[in-house]
């Protein structure tokens, strides 16, 4: 019994210790990540990065005309986009220089960037001695892929800060009720719930995301009697009740201002209705398209592309699957099961592309183009993470050899990365080719747009080329839009009487309403670009 007594608090103080390690080493990671981040949000901004993505643009755009709109409010937040990453964007898209910068959607990317690489440092510590878990950190820290997104508004850097901290809150739940610690495991539990919820409300990878992780929790906790407490059975239930309340709230939100509670899925604006309109009968279907096998070649080699360079990606990938087994077969019957949901982007982009009318092109097959690569990085994790197992089972082996064996993996990063930013980041490339001639355009329409009287009233089709009114900051509240439905139905049935100027965009709704009530309209300005359809600026007589 003294000799039971006498190590406890020797066993306390070394949790403890080992705690306020991990705490110093988190702050250290983060001061790391601050700084890289920063760094990458000058260079970006200098060279006017921030807004290449479409997306982006109208990632902003959306959280813009919550509040600045003719009819503003939550029903601005639109039924395709999942409504997180909008309300992130809030309080910075207030300030129009911001807005118009791009800064606005800056500020949450680089703070999700920032939290995902403590979250996946702080994993790889519980498994990895310090040197591995730099290897870890430096993978994911210096992918210039990533630190190119985490300038700009894309929802990628968010989603991955949470895929990375619901593994966390998921391994520590395992860990406390492996050693019976009630109150931690609750209060792992309800962390992981908010993170989860939170990624329900990002992309719909979060919805699968949160469908494994709650079922690993179900298997822990039946296999272990966890539930047997009240406490804990009354915090699983309620945890699990907000769970499935989140994408139910979803389909409310569609059902009541959209009338139809998968307007996000088959709505005008969903992928598949995008596809049914720009593929033509008879005409060929991007690669993968209802073929499982390719749409995986596809997304796979999307993502080795974006994290290492030349013809090394194979080699990355071979890596991360041999310490995948390793790390199983060492560390299967604790907490690492939670780490395999790094790799459900998989399956999830692979049924996605073949049935979800989700392409992915790349430069380098067929049809040698650029979309959607940036859906390969939600692998990152997975390829910073496992790859270290590798390196471990080879120090293991050759333990004398650790420090050399070690300092060669980091510097294989550190010259992978490098020779990726000299390269082009993949996403940076498909940005800039992107937008390469729909820049222009929107500059050329903003250079008439900005000569039209200060208060008058805009009728435009906001979705495709809201960077027009971006760029010269044109009050939303002063434009008739797609984001209010039945003004927007009114307004194409009779366009002179919905504003004082209408423009037109060759191919768009307004263009086919102008086209059928073309009366009391006249045509001021013509604006054509190269790669771009015309753009038409009448006024309204009728005014």
């Amino acid at each position: 019994m003294p000799n039971k007594q006498s190590t406890q608090p020797s066993a306390g103080r070394s949790i403890e210790s080992a705690t306020a390690t991990l705490r110093e080493e988190s702050k250290l990671a983060m001061a790391v990540a601050v700084l890289l981040a920063t760094a990458s949000l000058v260079y970006c901004a200098r060279h006017r990065w921030l807004l290449l993505y479409g997306d982006a643009v109208a990632h902003q755009h959306i959280a813009r005309r919550v509040f600045d709109s003719l009819n503003p409010g939550f029903r601005q937040l639109g039924s395709v986009w999942l409504p997180l990453p909008h309300l992130l964007l809030l309080p910075f898209v207030q300030r129009t220089d911001w807005w118009q910068s791009g800064l606005a959607g800056a500020i949450p990317s680089m703070a999700s960037y920032v939290l995902a690489c403590i979250g996946l440092y702080r994993l790889a510590r519980r498994w990895l001695q310090p040197l591995l878990a730099i290897l870890v950190f430096a993978a994911l820290a210096l992918n210039p892929g990533l630190l190119y997104m985490s300038t700009t508004a894309m929802t990628e850097p968010l989603f991955l800060a949470l895929m990375v901290w619901s593994v966390v809150y998921l391994t520590a739940f395992e860990s406390a009720t492996r050693e019976a610690d009630a109150k931690a495991a609750r209060a792992a539990l309800w962390k992981l719930t908010l993170v989860l919820i939170a990624a329900v409300f990002t992309r719909y990878d979060g919805w699968i995301l949160g469908k494994l992780a709650w079922m690993l929790v179900a298997y822990w906790t039946l296999q272990r009697g966890w539930w047997r407490e009240a406490a804990n059975a009354r915090a699983l239930i309620i945890c699990t009740v907000l769970l499935v309340a989140a994408p139910l709230a979803w389909l409310g939100y569609n059902w009541r201002i959209y009338g139809d509670p998968l307007d996000f899925l088959r709505g005008p604006y969903s992928a598949k209705a995008i596809e049914l309109r720009t593929t033509k009968p008879g005409s060929w279907h991007y690669p993968g398209w209802h073929n499982v096998w390719v749409a995986l070649l596809y997304y796979v080699k999307a993502a080795k592309i974006g994290a290492a360079p030349l013809q090394c990606g194979r080699w990355l990938l071979l890596m991360a699957a041999a310490g995948t087994a390793y790390a199983l077969r060492n560390y299967g019957s604790r907490t690492l099961p939670a780490a395999l949901l790094f790799w459900m982007p998989v399956p999830f982009y692979a049924y996605a592309v073949a049935y979800g009318s989700v392409p992915i092109f790349l430069p380098v097959w067929w049809p040698h183009a650029f979309y959607n690569t940036r859906y390969g990085m939600e692998l990152l994790p997975a390829f910073a993470l496992f790859p270290a197992f590798a390196v471990l089972a080879v120090v293991r082996k050759w333990p004398e050899w650790s420090r050399a064996i070690v300092g060669f993996a980091l510097f294989t990063i550190v010259a992978s990365n490098a020779l990726l930013l000299r390269a082009t980041p993949l996403v940076l490339q498909e940005a800039k080719t992107n937008s390469a001639t729909r820049i222009p355009f929107e500059q050329a329409l903003a250079t008439r747009l900005v000569l039209l009287p200060p208060q008058s009233k805009l009728m435009m089709y906001t979705s495709a080329h809201i960077g027009a009114l971006q760029q010269i900051g044109f009050p939303l509240r002063q434009t008739v839009n797609e984001g209010d439905y039945k003004l927007w139905q009114s307004a194409l049935n009779s366009p002179a009487k919905a504003a004082d100027f209408v423009v037109a965009i060759d191919g768009d709704s307004v263009a086919d309403a102008v086209r059928q009530h073309p009366q009391d309209l006249q045509l001021l300005f013509l604006i054509c670009s190269t790669g771009q359809p015309c753009a038409h600026i009448y006024r309204s007589t009728e005014k």
